[in-house]
């Protein structure tokens, strides 16, 4: 037991946005005492995820490099089985609802990621982006299956390639978000929410660990691999 919530580790769910273990993460997140739940979302991506039932979506109104990602992924998801993109989001969110606890969003603006992106990316990453995007529409399914089997085995080779072949992706996509959802957290936690869980994209797992390390605060982990598995919580020896 900790003497106050705010000597808690933070809890860093890692999740895929192509599979669906709502089930597991429900449980994970049920079982655990909280003060709140943190989403790898921003206000935008937030109201369209997790809008009222019955309430419209609002056609066309993203970006048109994330619209055509979006299609990307429902085509996955469905194919291998996973569900809806954002299916963990919302579960986290029905947690959050069910146990009347506060739901955070600690995500940069995804139109301003976009911006940041596309102004800092020399033309060779540019075109590298596209075509791994018009790849990305007709790749076999069973293929993603495949790569993700390798991603769980062994997920820092596969961080690694992507610094190699897009630095500034890598920069602005993870690194940069990394930090500003750990100062997002830690911000929470001085404010009293100290028991947090924040559930994000399996690749932030690693970087945000480390990036609230360097801020003083203890992080348990549990990774997309372990999800799947439904393993209970690492404790981060640092």
């Amino acid at each position: 037991m900790y003497a106050r919530t705010t000597e808690s580790p933070i809890l860093l769910v890692g999740v895929a946005h192509v599979v669906d273990l709502t089930g597991p993460l429900t449980q994970v997140l049920g079982d655990r005492p909280l003060d709140g739940v943190a989403v790898e979302l921003d206000a935008e991506r937030a109201d369209a995820l997790l809008r009222s039932p019955g309430r419209p979506a609002r056609r066309g109104s993203g970006p048109l490099f994330v619209r055509f990602w979006g299609l990307i992924q429902r085509r996955l998801g469905s194919e291998i089985g996973g569900g809806t993109p954002g299916a963990e989001m919302q579960a986290a969110a029905r947690v959050a609802r069910d146990r009347q606890l506060p739901l955070f969003l600690i995500d940069d603006p995804l139109r301003m990621t976009i911006v940041n992106l596309v102004r800092s990316m020399p033309f060779k990453e540019r075109v590298q982006l596209l075509v791994g995007a018009l790849v990305g529409l007709f790749i076999p399914a069973r293929v993603v299956e495949r790569e993700m089997d390798r991603y769980v085995e062994a997920p820092q080779n596969y961080t690694e390639e992507l610094r190699r072949a897009s630095p500034t992706l890598a920069r602005v996509l993870i690194d940069d978000r990394n930090e500003h959802m750990a100062e997002r957290l830690v911000q929470l936690r001085g404010r009293g929410y100290g028991r947090m869980a924040a559930v994000v994209g399996d690749a932030h797992v690693a970087g945000l660990r480390a990036a609230l390390g360097r801020r003083g605060v203890p992080t348990e982990t549990i990774t997309f691999g372990e999800l799947r598995g439904l393993t209970g919580p690492r404790p981060n020896p640092s």
